[in-house]
């Protein structure tokens, strides 16, 4: 069902600190014409602790209004209490996403079987879910056991792996062959998928949509030395987009572009100076 580069998208903010919904959908037109498969409106790139309700939904219901089709969307709508999830999702179902995407409980800390009922009860709502694995983030992996039980659900359609890990992909689809897992790392998605993972949760694809699309394509063909060249290529991009903490590098690089304002929310501010001109270089030598 997923497949292929879907890029975390941005979500620009205006001086003001109120969302840039005119340059978001124009960061969407851009992804949409640069050959991405989809767009994940919302997530941890889409600073999504920070937006309110009301924004969380407009900016999903944006998201799929001006794809207008030509991109999947799968929404961002997790969250550390399973009611909170259950609003976003429902929300974005009305809307007409075509999953969510749903990030492992953070802070709380739930235990196997709470990890379980609450994915199943997202699941319920009849939204596709891409499940969430990013330790990392919500000190909270979701254990292989889990992962599936979860799979057996008709509606638990993937799983977004980002804990750094390319074993822990051979694990899973050992476990639940035929299950879809998407590499949450850039600098591993041709390795995750040369083993079997079907394409990548891109941050770098806000910057680079087209290269990284391309890479991707490659992959998918068993073009090695094309994918092998286009990684080495990207792999500076892939390294710096986190010199700081995601997303305030991204949203860095995008300003340098032109394509938004360098605004974010606090806690998240901009970084230091010479993380910028670092940054800066990379863009000029990859680009």
């Amino acid at each position: 069902m997923f497949a292929g580069t879907y890029t975390a998208i941005v979500t620009p903010f205006l001086e003001d600190g109120a969302v840039d919904f005119a340059r978001f959908e124009a960061l969407i037109n851009w992804q949409a014409e640069a050959g991405v498969d989809g767009i994940v409106p919302v997530g941890t790139t889409g600073e999504s602790p920070t937006l309110d309700y009301d924004e969380h939904q407009e900016v999903v219901r944006t998201a799929v209004r001006v794809s207008r089709g030509r991109l999947k969307i799968i929404a961002g709508t997790g969250g550390n209490s399973t009611a909170e999830a259950l609003t976003l999702t429902a929300s974005a179902r009305e809307a007409g996403a075509d999953a969510t995407l749903q990030v492992t409980p953070y802070y709380n800390k739930p235990n196997d079987e709470g990890l379980y009922r609450h994915f199943s009860a997202v699941a319920d709502l009849g939204l596709p879910v891409v499940l969430y694995n990013v330790p990392g983030r919500t000190s909270r992996e979701i254990p292989l056991d889990v992962v599936a039980r979860l799979a057996e659900h008709p509606q638990v359609v993937a799983i977004k792996e980002a804990a750094g890990s390319v074993d822990r992909v051979s694990a899973i689809l050992n476990r639940c062959p035929g299950f879809t897992v998407l590499s949450g790392d850039d600098s591993l998605a041709l390795p995750m998928m040369a083993v079997g993972a079907k394409g990548v949760i891109s941050v770098a694809s806000n910057v680079a949509p087209e290269l990284v699309s391309q890479m991707v394509r490659a992959i998918q063909a068993e073009r090695w030395t094309d994918a092998r060249a286009l990684h080495t290529r990207l792999y500076p991009l892939f390294r710096d987009i986190f010199i700081d903490t995601n997303p305030i590098p991204v949203k860095a690089a995008l300003a340098m572009q032109g394509r938004i304002l360098e605004q974010y929310r606090l806690p998240m501010c901009t970084m230091p100076d010479a993380l910028k001109a670092r940054l800066r270089q990379t863009l000029k030598d990859v680009l």
